[in-house]
């Protein structure tokens, strides 16, 4: 059962595309998949708007996909906002669109055109349309496993993230409750997902940014390319600093710890323990982005393995370096790494007792 919460924006359009390609390879929806009437709908206005204000000179350049989700994100908060439950009345929804047209002194002439679309395509979604705070609740009631997937990274968090250049919406784990409903009390578990090196797409700093031959053989191997963008993403050395501070403001109980096996054949690998700014460690990650941008990471190196781990089901049967490794973040993160992944397949993952 897969649920799109309230939080979220969606364009219904390609998610009806997805949705169609699914089914025609055997993929039911009936009874498990779920789209709450609260969810924003991004238009082919945001996506117009996302890429001129991406293109605009004069503008900071973030980086974003140009899906149009920050214009949709801005016209909720400006309370100009399309929902999912707008869809499925005509007169109320024109009228929302010419407010939504008039706010950003566009041309009224492709209203009737845009409304007939969205109506088109709400009908088809309607049958999926429930409010997932009683769901969840429900579900919950039932002692039902509830896994809750969140988008982007930390650092990308419109609040602690490396403001501007981060996304439009939350993404720790504070989100569950404010985008789903779902209250902070019933969680009982937060699993924080790292890379064994770290990466970014677009813009924005990224102290221990590989821009040599290391970083093309970690992209290479890790196939890091955007999954969305097809861009490269920019690839550098595992970041403790970083890494603790996210691992605290989302509480995070346990760690994943994903593409270890990327980092075989390294003689030697680099994690960032400390920032040095202005001739002073910092004790705290930055707040500031222009500070971010001038730090000199401090590392400590220690021995690669040249060993093809991917196959290894069991922590004690990786090389003794992968394990100082992964014990060392541990250390730096006080916290335990309870998975491992050694590949791509579900069956390449390493879950420690």
């Amino acid at each position: 059962m897969c649920a799109i919460g309230s939080g979220l924006v969606v364009d219904p359009f390609r998610l009806l595309e997805e949705m169609q390609v699914l089914e025609t390879n055997g993929v039911s929806f009936k009874n498990r998949f779920f789209i709450d009437p609260r969810t924003q709908i991004v238009l082919p206005l945001h996506k117009e708007l996302d890429a001129k204000n991406e293109s605009n000179s004069q503008q900071t350049k973030i980086g974003t996909t140009k899906r149009g989700i920050g214009p949709c994100y801005t016209d909720m908060i400006a309370r100009f906002g399309i929902r999912f439950s707008d869809l499925f009345d005509k007169e109320y929804l024109q009228k929302r669109l010419q407010n939504l047209y008039s706010f950003h002194n566009l041309s009224l002439d492709k209203i009737e055109e845009t409304t007939n679309s969205l109506i088109a395509v709400g009908e088809k979604l309607k049958p999926f349309m429930k409010q997932i705070p009683y769901v969840l609740n429900e579900l919950s009631k039932q002692k039902k496993r509830i896994l809750f997937e969140g988008a982007q990274g930390s650092l990308l968090d419109i609040v602690f993230g490396t403001y501007p250049f981060v996304t439009s919406s939350h993404t720790i784990s504070g989100s569950i409750s404010i985008g789903c409903g779902f209250s902070p009390n019933k969680i009982d578990k937060i699993v924080g997902v790292y890379k064994s090196y770290f990466t970014r797409v677009g813009e924005g700093p990224f102290p221990t940014e590989l821009n040599n031959e290391i970083g093309d053989q970690i992209r290479k191997q890790g196939n890091e390319y955007g999954s969305v963008t097809g861009r490269p993403r920019r690839c550098g050395w595992f970041d403790a600093v970083a890494a603790k501070f996210t691992a605290m403001i989302n509480g995070v109980d346990e760690i994943a710890f994903t593409l270890l096996d990327v980092l075989s054949g390294l003689k030697t690998i680099k994690i960032c323990t400390k920032y040095k700014y202005n001739d002073e460690f910092l004790e705290e990650f930055p707040y500031s982005t222009n500070v971010l941008k001038s730090i000199m990471p401090e590392y400590i190196e220690l021995p690669g393995w040249n060993e093809d781990i991917s196959n290894i089901k069991d922590f004690e049967q990786l090389p003794e370096n992968a394990q100082k490794y992964v014990i060392k973040i541990e250390e730096l993160l006080d916290t335990k790494i309870s998975i491992l992944s050694v590949g791509p397949e579900r069956s390449q993952t390493i879950f420690r007792k």
